[in-house]
């Protein structure tokens, strides 16, 4: 199983989008948002049935029984976070301050507070002819790392498939890092811009830090060719293959509204990102 990650330095450079062409390209039996903060592969991906729903436990909650606190306060005074609250009725927990550190739990003279596990999102896998799994995490949770490494190993045991593609987090954070994790590939899409240029650079170096193949395109390059030019010559000064650029195109957000990828579409994005996917293919199976 050769397994295929698409990546961008920040948001908005098209990496979804280039996610979803290549699933069609390749008319992939197994793939993956591993966005698990903001996922959207779902939209484009044409699945008919609901998918199986299973709830991600990521942490654990302070939580205070009010029938055996005694309300000495003393949880409260120690919360690093302000996390415990105060009302008439005696002390709360904010779930979304709460880290689940314990000190409330280790302060209390009465044991009145318990850590509980946490539901910090929810799992999801679709399968028909193909098999997809996605997540979503709830607001202010923090274990989005641990998510995507649980999205991943749901699709490697229910699928079987040659090629795995797998659509990631922008950034550099958790998300990516355990993307990145067991990969045979990365394909990096650059904006041309001096921001979309910086946060490449960033992201490239995780990549490097791994050891793991890497390759770059621009989307959108006509936009900026001044700044599409920096990018390839960042990759041969990095030793990183430079795989081509795809046009800006308004047949691309056609095709999003839509609810269809780019691949179903003819326009001169289609035909670029088709190039450089055949050119990904043949490094990925190099």
């Amino acid at each position: 199983m050769k397994q295929l990650l698409i990546l961008s330095g920040k948001g908005g450079t098209g990496k979804t989008t280039t996610a979803a062409a290549f699933i069609d390209f390749a008319k992939a039996r197994a793939f993956a948002d591993c966005d698990v903060d903001a996922p959207n592969l779902h939209l484009v991906s044409n699945f008919t049935k609901e998918p199986a729903v299973t709830p991600y436990f990521g942490g654990q909650k302070a939580q205070i029984d009010p029938t055996i606190c005694s309300r000495c306060g003393r949880c409260k005074e120690h919360c690093r976070f302000g996390a415990i609250r105060e009302n008439a009725h005696g002390f709360t927990v904010d779930p979304i301050s709460c880290e689940g550190c314990g000190v409330c739990v280790a302060v209390c003279p009465v044991q009145a507070v318990c850590l509980l596990d946490d539901m910090a999102g929810e799992q999801a896998l679709y399968r028909e002819n193909a098999v997809f799994s996605t997540a979503k995490l709830k607001m202010g949770r923090g274990n989005s790392g641990k998510l995507v490494t649980e999205v991943k190993k749901a699709l490697t045991q229910e699928s079987d498939a040659e090629l795995v593609i797998i659509d990631g987090s922008p950034g550099i954070g958790c998300p990516v890092i355990a993307s990145v994790s067991g990969v045979d590939m990365v394909l990096l899409v650059a904006e041309p811009s001096l921001s979309g240029l910086s946060d490449l650079k960033r992201v490239a170096q995780i990549c490097r830090g791994f050891g793991t193949k890497t390759a770059i395109c621009v989307n959108k390059a006509d936009v900026s060719p001044k700044n599409t030019d920096k990018v390839a010559q960042f990759c041969e000064e990095e030793d990183i293959p430079f795989l081509g650029t795809i046009p800006y195109d308004k047949a691309v957000p056609q095709a999003i509204n839509a609810g269809h990828s780019i691949a179903e579409s003819d326009s001169p994005a289609r035909t670029a990102l088709k190039k450089i996917f055949e050119q990904t293919m043949r490094l990925l199976n190099e």
